[in-house]
């Protein structure tokens, strides 16, 4: 294309044009928000949401400050950017928050929901900055056994958006959950420092049947589970990569379940630690001392597969059953009107150099299901110590396939090490089991299980 003097000028003028638009900022003050939690700044905040997508893009900033907000609603082309001492308080009155439903179908969109920061359907958005998003969750009571996203707000949910970002940002006091991604794909979670003690479901992030993710570099302390992964609809969680993480979880600091429909799928996950909290004013889960159920959790209990995970270089303190492995049957459903056929499958998984210190004295598992083995499992370069003092004790005579499935649902496990049943191709090399009391126990207890192989 040939271009006149005057043509290119024009051409350029536009084209700067739209660069400022995306690089424009949009002050929260400057639409009506008010430095004052007795004070709602929920408008004053979406229209500057709003202002921001329709010209094109850019910048919605919080300043310095303290706001209080219900629900708001991210769109295309926005980074919501919170300053160096900028708080947003969640309303504490549940009439401020908007229900919401969404076209895409899960186990945990069949009624609408309520949350804080919301966005469906929506590509390029953000949360970044050095401020703080306070949830004041533990204004809203638990009511029933299935009420998170209902009666309890979440503090951000994320529904079938691309290229999402969240950056820097301190989460805090979420109703249920902190953080929900459902079927996102290009996400990237980066320098955030959660803290989730307060109500019931307290996790800290749940990335559900999302694609191409990346967590690095995230503090999460958690009463609930602390990185979880979930599959509650058909989409596979897949192409997952975590990284340089501190976690602390009264539940399970690691875990892939325990909605499984769809499944997992080449799954990284490196140099993690996890400790017990150092708080313990608020304990919803968990055992004294802050210990967590389990370090590592793997499942599937809903049908789906679980395929191509490698879990390396991990520093654990305390948990009561730091590993567990676990093919069950629950069948619970994702909708109605899709019932689970099939038990679902386990293989091909990589756990190596990890160091576990002041483990509770129960005991780690490798489950299957009777016709339905765990199989292909390497576990290497292991080191476990663990409280012990433990008599000898059977194998559990009752499987519990269809139970909620958690590491210390059988109590002390017959093995002081990891207790395997239903499972082909374990190969244990070079995995050390030490024991700070004697403990009557052998290291490792294996019922249909072909194909076991401990190495030195």
């Amino acid at each position: 294309m040939k271009l006149t003097k005057r043509s290119f000028v024009v051409f350029a003028v536009a084209a700067a044009g739209c660069l400022m638009s995306r690089a424009a900022v949009y002050n929260i003050v400057d639409y009506g928000a008010v430095s004052d939690t007795t004070r709602l700044s929920t408008q004053a905040i979406q229209r500057a949401i709003d202002s921001c997508t329709e010209a094109g893009g850019g910048t919605v900033l919080v300043p310095a400050g303290s706001f209080k907000t219900g629900s708001i609603f991210l769109r295309d082309n926005v980074t919501l950017n919170l300053e160096n001492g900028a708080t947003l308080y969640g309303s504490t009155d549940i009439k401020d928050y908007t229900p919401v439903t969404t076209g895409y179908v899960s186990l945990r969109t069949v009624t609408p929901t309520i949350q804080l920061i919301y966005a469906d359907g929506v590509s390029h958005v953000a949360v970044t900055g050095q401020g703080t998003i306070d949830g004041r969750g533990s204004a809203f009571p638990k009511l029933s056994w299935n009420d998170e996203g209902i009666t309890r707000p979440h503090l951000l949910r994320f529904i079938c958006c691309s290229d999402v970002s969240v950056e820097g940002v301190t989460l805090r006091n979420s109703g249920c959950w902190m953080q929900h991604y459902l079927a996102c794909d290009r996400v990237r979670i980066d320098g955030i420092t959660v803290f989730n003690r307060n109500n019931y479901n307290n996790d800290a992030l749940d990335l559900d049947g999302c694609h191409n993710v990346t967590v690095s570099n995230m503090i999460a302390d958690s009463d609930d589970d602390g990185i979880t992964l979930k599959s509650t609809s058909p989409r596979l969680c897949e192409d997952i990569t975590i990284s340089n993480c501190v976690i602390s979880s009264h539940c399970n600091a690691i875990k892939l379940g325990t909605e499984t429909n769809g499944g997992f799928r080449n799954i990284i996950v490196r140099g993690i630690t996890v400790k017990p909290s150092a708080d313990q004013s608020s304990q919803f889960f968990g055992f004294p001392g802050g210990h967590g159920h389990s370090a590592i959790s793997l499942e599937i209990v809903d049908g789906g597969t679980m395929s191509n995970v490698d879990i390396a270089d991990i520093t654990i303190r305390g948990t009561e059953s730091p590993i567990f492995i676990r093919l069950a049957d629950r069948r619970r459903p994702y909708s109605k009107d899709v019932p689970v056929e099939n038990v679902g499958s386990i293989s091909g998984v990589r756990l190596h150099d990890i160091l576990i210190d002041e483990a509770g004295p129960g005991g780690s598992s490798i489950t299957g299901v009777e016709g339905h083995p765990v199989r292909d499992i390497e576990l290497r370069n292991i080191t476990i110590r663990h409280k012990g003092g433990q008599k000898a004790v059977a194998a559990p005579s009752d499987e519990k396939i269809a139970e909620y499935p958690e590491s210390t649902m059988w109590g002390i496990l017959p093995a002081q090490g990891f207790w395997l049943n239903h499972t082909r191709g374990v190969i244990f090399d070079n995995v050390r089991i030490e024991a700070i009391t004697p403990d009557a126990r052998p290291l490792f207890v294996a019922t249909d299980s072909e194909g076991f192989v401990t190495k030195e």
